[in-house]
């Protein structure tokens, strides 16, 4: 990537639901900003990019799926694990055409079936190889971001090409090995981990930035995803978390914007402002757990309506602001 953004390979987790997928969308858009090419990798065969950029479901080839500011590109890549493999065996062995007719014996499923860390090994191999891979002397991609298997998997999915690594001595299965967690363990790599402001997803992300720390991979920013903002004022939202709101309170107000006077209607508003000051308290709590965390952090905002890629560019330029701080400091 240009010398402003030293990381070139994201990896962004995250407990199932917390929109992992929208956040590595949007950090693609972001960084492919003022003419850099970024190639965004789906890694668990969803086709959840393609649903987000509006497209046709992604082949193993790596496409164009939006344009960016300054004539940037973000191109995509659902990666394929048996046209992985038929891709490894000709890079190292020279073996495609004898992999295909492993292919045809129904070998390469039943190999991965029996054999799930292949699939990992696989796809991390492929994202060190789009990292690394250079045309004419120049990178072909500034950065590459990885959507990575949820956080109660992403250590074991990282690490597993260096458990594979101690079980050879030498070879080109060991020199590959070596190769992708030399640049998974290096400083061009960070793993985001995205949560949202309640309980299992920031106790998630805190197991995993332990795991994480512990296997010696490196750790990015926490993206808390969907954050709403509180729609009372500071001193009623005080009153409300307290439970000091009642009908009475909200009648003066209701007739001044014409409302009958209603003591039924009065009452719900009341115990629904209390009820959304509560919550805004336990999430705002939660956001202070968040920052004990120790890395860096970033929100996003709760967004109304579907997801499309006018909301892919507005969270993109929110994370844009956070990559030049975390530049600047």
């Amino acid at each position: 990537m240009s010398p402003d953004f030293p990381v070139r390979c994201h990896v962004v987790t995250g407990k199932g639901g917390t929109g992992k997928t929208t956040v590595a969308a949007a950090l693609a858009l972001a960084l492919a900003s003022e003419g850099r090419t970024v190639l965004l990798v789906e890694c668990e065969g969803r086709q959840g990019i393609a649903q987000l950029f509006d497209t046709a479901p992604l082949p193993y080839e790596e496409r164009r799926v939006a344009v960016t500011r300054g004539g940037g590109e973000v191109r995509a890549l659902a990666i394929d694990v048996e046209e992985a493999l038929l891709e490894y065996l000709e890079m190292f062995y020279n073996l495609r055409r004898a992999g295909r007719a492993l292919r045809k014996m129904g070998a390469v499923d039943f190999a991965t079936t029996i054999a799930p860390g292949l699939r990992d090994v696989l796809i991390t191999g492929k994202v060190k190889e789009a990292v690394t891979r250079r045309q004419d002397g120049r990178r072909v991609y500034d950065a590459v971001v990885v959507d990575a298997p949820p956080t109660g998997r992403i250590t074991k999915f990282l690490n597993v090409t260096g458990e594979m690594s101690e079980l050879t001595r030498s070879g080109p299965i060991k020199t590959q090995s070596d190769g992708v967690m030399a640049v998974l363990r290096s400083p061009q790599t960070a793993v985001h981990l995205v949560t949202l402001l309640e309980d299992m997803p920031v106790q998630e992300t805190a197991d995993a930035i332990a795991e994480l720390t512990e296997a010696r991979l490196p750790v990015g920013s926490v993206i808390v995803n969907m954050a709403s903002e509180p729609v009372l004022p500071e001193a009623a939202l005080a009153r409300a978390v307290e439970g000091a709101v009642t009908g009475a309170d909200l009648a003066p107000g209701l007739a001044a914007a014409g409302l009958p006077d209603d003591p039924a209607l009065a009452e719900a508003l009341a115990t629904e402002a209390i009820e959304h000051a509560q919550r805004w308290a336990a999430q705002d709590a939660l956001r202070a757990r968040v920052e004990t965390l120790g890395r860096p952090l970033a929100e996003l905002p709760l967004l109304p309506g579907p997801m499309d890629l006018g909301c892919l560019f507005e969270l993109a330029g929110r994370l844009e602001e956070h990559l030049a701080a975390e530049v600047a400091a």
